[in-house]
């Protein structure tokens, strides 16, 4: 095990423990130098994946992405991750901790991509682009075996990482303006805090509005009411409980606010098709089959520091 490279819980732990443990700002690592399987992982921490050699997929909050070399991944805090590489599939996994990037969600563009846990995570860069990310990530792993353990390093990193996630965000659409966009983001901001209250009176209340003003804003940025983007988010967070943890699924519905096993199983089988129980089922069935290798596109690999 290499100690400057992440550790994600495993299932039913609490997702309180998940923290990536590297001694410094930011981890770096080969993904074929961590302990990981294909039981899905869930972690607080931001994980960029650079595909450097091979074929597979990586699926990033129940979402599948079939990866080459030059994929690029970027999972926030609270997304489960899946690992479905084969032999010769290979990357380099940078991980940090929201707390050294205070100001992230003060830039306009990246704001967007930090709070929506539904925003794009999933690019394959080209050109120009790909070079400065390959740099970027190169010079970032160079940076957290040199200096990672100081002051300076951390700042440095820090720093880093900032114009590193400035680069991934410019391959994202411009994200919507106005006061509308605005309302919506303030919505996922109380989402993100306590996604237990379901009503959309309640958010409205917090946000010193209308129910309909939130759901013409709602509808006018997303294309959803704030109702279903309510829904949405309590969805996914159902999912994410039901994958990474063992609790009974009665539990679960409980610590979403639902009083009712059975109104949780409606509700969850209405947002996704499926009973909570066969959701569960279905993510620990045998993985996908092994997809030819192919050579790495990048000119080499990062050495993470030896334990």
């Amino acid at each position: 095990m290499v100690s400057s490279g992440p550790s994600f819980r495993p299932p039913g732990t609490p997702v309180a423990a998940s923290r990536f443990r590297t001694g410094g700002p930011v981890a770096a690592a080969r993904l074929s130098d961590l302990p990981l399987d294909r039981t899905p992982q869930r972690t607080e921490d931001h994980v960029v994946m650079l595909v450097s050699a091979g074929q597979g997929t990586h699926t990033l909050d129940f979402v599948t992405y079939a990866c080459r070399p030059g994929t690029l991944l970027w999972g926030r805090p609270g997304q489960v991750h899946q690992f479905g590489g084969q032999a010769g599939f290979d990357a380099t996994v940078l991980a940090f901790s929201p707390g050294i990037l205070p100001s992230l969600g003060e830039i306009e563009g990246l704001r967007e991509l930090v709070a929506d846990p539904f925003a794009p995570t999933c690019w394959q860069p080209a050109g120009e682009d790909e070079e400065a990310i390959v740099a970027e990530i190169a010079q970032i792993g160079v940076d957290q075996v040199r200096y990672g353990a100081t002051r300076l390093g951390a700042a440095l990193l820090a720093h880093s990482m900032a114009v590193l996630l400035m680069r991934i965000a410019a391959l994202a659409p411009p994200p919507p303006l106005g006061p509308a966009a605005l309302l919506v983001g303030l919505l996922r901001a109380e989402l993100e805090r306590d996604v237990r209250h379901r009503r959309v009176e309640d958010y409205a209340e917090t946000l010193r509005c209308s129910v309909r003003t939130l759901t013409r804003a709602g509808l006018a940025v997303t294309g959803r009411s704030a109702k279903q983007l309510v829904d949405e988010r309590v969805a996914l967070e159902a999912k994410r409980l039901l994958a990474t943890g063992d609790e009974p699924v009665a539990d679960v519905g409980r610590r979403l606010g639902f009083d009712e096993p059975t109104n949780f199983g409606r509700f969850f089988a209405r947002e996704t098709g499926q009973s909570p129980g066969a959701f569960r089922a279905m993510l620990r069935r045998s993985p996908a089959p092994r997809v030819p290798h192919q050579r790495s596109a990048l000119p080499g690999r990062l050495t993470p520091r030896s334990a």
